[in-house]
């Protein structure tokens, strides 16, 4: 099997070894580099320009997706697989949207990753059976019908970075470090965000990243 450099962004150490025993056990298969936040995944691609990234959805700092779409901005040739532990229709539909061509449920890891990422390896998508159903029935549903646009959707690449960063619980001038941003342009995007989502709080920025599976409970 030709050689095959891979990343692996997860912030759990736990899943990281296992993840990192599971493709090194593949005959030509090096796992380059290992990233603990999206921020950091970012970095490490841009650095050590791997083959394939296995990124998990749910990271602090910068959220997998948010990676997905940085690192294919500036990589476009780098195939991404999700793995999360996160199943629904909404979360697949923002995985394709983000430009990744894998999904794997960390579920289905065991069974699926070396499948996966040898799919990728040769660009080809790979999604497992439930996914793949998934996102079949919404396109069947929706055919016809006028596609409504979520308030995530409507954000920004930055605005959704800075979402991710209040709801941690980062203040205006941690946000301004963070970003390479002033302190003034940092509150501008938080009154921006909380008009565009209609919230009205921290508390509730906080409650709209959690439902939608910015940050994680």
């Amino acid at each position: 099997m030709e050689s095959l450099r891979i990343l692996i962004a997860d912030d759990h150490e736990v899943v990281r070894r296992g993840l990192h025993s599971l493709l090194e056990g593949q005959a030509g298969w090096q796992v380059v580099g290992e990233a603990i936040t999206g921020r950091d995944a970012v970095d490490r691609v841009a650095q050590l320009k791997p083959d394939v990234v296995v990124m998990d959805i749910s990271m602090p700092e910068m959220n997998g997706l948010e990676a997905t779409r940085q690192i294919l901005k500036s990589l476009p040739k780098t195939e991404i697989l999700i793995l999360t532990m996160h199943e629904s229709e909404q979360v697949v539909r923002e995985v394709l949207e983000a430009g990744a061509r894998g999904y794997v449920l960390k579920s289905d890891a065991g069974r699926s990753l070396v499948a996966a990422v040898d799919s990728l390896r040769q660009h080809r998508p790979f999604f497992t059976s439930r996914v793949s159903e998934m996102v079949l029935d919404g396109y069947l549903r929706g055919r016809g019908e006028a596609v409504h646009e979520s308030p995530r959707s409507r954000l920004t690449p930055r605005e959704r970075q800075i979402v991710q960063l209040l709801a941690e619980g980062k203040s205006n001038k941690e946000i301004s470090g963070a970003l390479g941003i002033s302190v003034k342009t940092a509150e501008a995007h938080r009154s921006n965000i909380m008009r565009k989502l209609d919230l009205h709080s921290i508390g509730d920025l906080v409650r709209y990243a959690i439902r939608n599976k910015i940050v994680n409970p």
